[in-house]
Protein backbone atom coordinates (compact mmCIF):
# COMPACT_ATOMS: atom_id res chain seq x y z
CA UNK A 1 0.00 0.00 0.00
CA UNK A 2 1.24 2.95 -0.75
CA UNK A 3 2.11 5.74 1.94
CA UNK A 4 1.12 9.13 1.06
CA UNK A 5 3.54 10.93 4.05
CA UNK A 6 6.28 9.35 1.98
CA UNK A 7 5.01 10.56 -1.39
CA UNK A 8 3.98 7.57 -2.52
CA UNK A 9 1.03 6.54 -5.02
CA UNK A 10 -0.18 3.22 -6.53
CA UNK A 11 -1.38 3.45 -10.24
CA UNK A 12 -2.49 0.74 -12.41
CA UNK A 13 -0.75 0.34 -15.68
CA UNK A 14 -0.67 -2.45 -18.22
CA UNK A 15 -3.29 -4.45 -15.84
CA UNK A 16 -0.63 -4.57 -12.96
CA UNK A 17 -0.34 -1.82 -9.92
CA UNK A 18 2.48 0.03 -9.57
CA UNK A 19 4.00 2.09 -6.61
CA UNK A 20 5.36 5.27 -7.80
CA UNK A 21 7.64 7.71 -6.07
CA UNK A 22 9.41 11.02 -6.96
CA UNK A 23 12.32 10.60 -4.17
CA UNK A 24 15.42 13.20 -4.37
CA UNK A 25 17.12 11.09 -6.84
CA UNK A 26 13.68 11.52 -8.87
CA UNK A 27 13.44 14.94 -8.84
CA UNK A 28 17.27 15.63 -9.95
CA UNK A 29 16.17 13.65 -12.70
CA UNK A 30 13.23 15.74 -13.20
CA UNK A 31 15.73 19.07 -13.11
CA UNK A 32 17.90 17.75 -15.56
CA UNK A 33 14.92 16.46 -18.17
CA UNK A 34 13.27 19.95 -18.03
CA UNK A 35 16.34 22.34 -17.41
CA UNK A 36 14.62 23.58 -14.52
CA UNK A 37 17.12 25.38 -11.59
CA UNK A 38 15.90 23.70 -8.77
CA UNK A 39 12.81 21.63 -7.32
CA UNK A 40 10.42 24.50 -6.73
CA UNK A 41 10.91 25.35 -10.28
CA UNK A 42 9.36 22.21 -11.36
CA UNK A 43 6.16 22.48 -9.30
CA UNK A 44 5.60 26.32 -10.60
CA UNK A 45 5.92 24.30 -13.56
CA UNK A 46 3.29 22.11 -13.51
CA UNK A 47 1.21 24.39 -11.06
CA UNK A 48 -0.03 26.00 -14.56
CA UNK A 49 -1.86 22.35 -15.24
CA UNK A 50 -0.23 22.16 -18.64
CA UNK A 51 1.66 18.99 -19.21
CA UNK A 52 2.79 17.57 -22.56
CA UNK A 53 2.64 13.53 -23.45
CA UNK A 54 6.53 13.60 -23.47
CA UNK A 55 5.99 15.52 -19.72
CA UNK A 56 3.13 12.91 -18.37
CA UNK A 57 5.93 9.92 -19.78
CA UNK A 58 8.99 11.96 -17.63
CA UNK A 59 7.51 12.44 -14.71
CA UNK A 60 5.55 8.75 -14.71
CA UNK A 61 9.31 7.49 -15.77
CA UNK A 62 11.24 8.84 -12.80
CA UNK A 63 8.13 8.02 -9.80
CA UNK A 64 8.21 4.25 -10.83
CA UNK A 65 12.26 4.48 -10.64
CA UNK A 66 12.04 6.65 -7.57
CA UNK A 67 9.85 3.91 -6.33
CA UNK A 68 12.71 1.15 -7.41
CA UNK A 69 11.20 0.02 -10.48
CA UNK A 70 14.00 -0.98 -13.45
CA UNK A 71 12.00 1.06 -15.93
CA UNK A 72 13.44 3.38 -19.15
CA UNK A 73 10.83 6.18 -20.33
CA UNK A 74 10.33 4.39 -23.79
CA UNK A 75 8.91 1.70 -21.90
CA UNK A 76 6.83 4.04 -19.47
CA UNK A 77 5.78 5.15 -23.35
CA UNK A 78 4.55 2.19 -23.76
CA UNK A 79 2.63 0.94 -20.83
CA UNK A 80 -1.05 1.04 -21.35
CA UNK A 81 -3.91 2.43 -18.97
CA UNK A 82 -7.15 1.73 -17.99
CA UNK A 83 -9.05 5.15 -19.12
CA UNK A 84 -6.04 6.11 -21.44
CA UNK A 85 -4.86 9.94 -21.39
CA UNK A 86 -7.80 10.46 -18.61
CA UNK A 87 -5.17 8.41 -16.72
CA UNK A 88 -1.76 9.44 -17.17
CA UNK A 89 -2.93 12.98 -16.16
CA UNK A 90 -4.54 11.67 -12.76
CA UNK A 91 -1.22 9.90 -11.89
CA UNK A 92 0.57 12.88 -12.87
CA UNK A 93 -1.61 14.87 -10.69
CA UNK A 94 -1.65 12.51 -7.84
CA UNK A 95 2.32 11.96 -8.01
CA UNK A 96 2.52 15.53 -8.18
CA UNK A 97 0.52 16.50 -5.21
CA UNK A 98 1.86 13.75 -3.33
CA UNK A 99 5.33 14.95 -3.59
CA UNK A 100 4.55 18.69 -3.16
CA UNK A 101 1.30 18.93 -0.91
CA UNK A 102 1.21 18.40 2.65
CA UNK A 103 -0.70 14.90 3.34
CA UNK A 104 -4.65 16.18 4.10
CA UNK A 105 -7.06 14.85 6.99
CA UNK A 106 -8.20 12.31 5.39
CA UNK A 107 -4.73 11.22 4.85
CA UNK A 108 -3.73 11.07 8.13
CA UNK A 109 -6.92 9.26 9.53
CA UNK A 110 -6.77 6.93 7.20
CA UNK A 111 -3.40 5.95 8.46
CA UNK A 112 -1.27 6.60 5.04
Amino acid sequence: MANNYRGEIEAELDGRSWRLCLTLGALAELERAFGDADILAIAERFEKGRISAGDAIRIIGAGLRGAGHDIADAEVGRLGAPDGAVTYVDIVARLLKATFAPPSPQDASAGN
